[in-house]
C-alpha cells in the first residue's frame, strides 16, 4: 500500500492551484469537473509520490477549516535534496516564511505559512 492523495481544503480551486502551482512549482496532475461546480484538481510536487486533492470548501463547517487542518500544528512536510534552492525559490515567489531556516541534527529545516494559513516544514535531511 501507498498513501496515494491527502485532502486539502481551499477557499476555491483555482486559488488552490495558484498557489501550488504557481508559488511552489508544484505539477497540476489532473483538473477534471466532475459536476455541480465540483472538480477533481490533483497536486504534487515534481517527482513526489503523494499527491494533494484541493477541496472547494462548501458550507460552513469545511469553510472553518481552511488554514487549520492540523489544529495550529505543521501538519505537512516537504522533503527537498536542495534547501537553499527551494527556499530561495519560495521566497522570491512570496511564500512566508515565519522562522529562519535552522539546521538540527536531522537536516535542515525552516516552517512556512501557505496561502491559507496551513503550516507546512521545507526540510532537507541529513543523510
Amino acid at each position: 500500500m501507498r498513501l496515494q492523495a491527502v485532502t486539502l481544503v481551499v477557499p476555491d480551486y483555482d486559488a488552490g492551484i495558484a498557489f501550488f502551482v504557481g508559488k511552489l512549482g508544484f505539477e497540476l496532475i489532473e483538473d477534471t469537473p466532475v459536476g455541480e461546480g465540483k472538480r477533481w484538481v490533483l497536486v504534487a510536487p515534481k517527482g513526489g509520490e503523494t499527491r494533494l486533492l484541493l477541496a472547494e470548501a462548501k458550507g460552513p463547517i469545511q469553510a472553518a477549516a481552511i488554514g487549520n487542518q492540523a489544529g495550529g500544528r505543521v501538519g505537512f512536510f516537504l522533503e527537498t535534496d536542495d534547501f537553499d534552492r527551494d527556499h530561495a525559490n519560495f521566497t522570491a515567489n512570496g511564500v512566508t516564511f515565519i522562522e529562519t531556516p535552522r539546521r538540527e541534527d536531522y537536516g535542515t529545516v525552516a516552517v512556512f505559512r501557505d496561502a491559507f494559513g496551513n503550516l507546512w516544514d521545507l526540510i532537507q535531511y541529513a543523510r
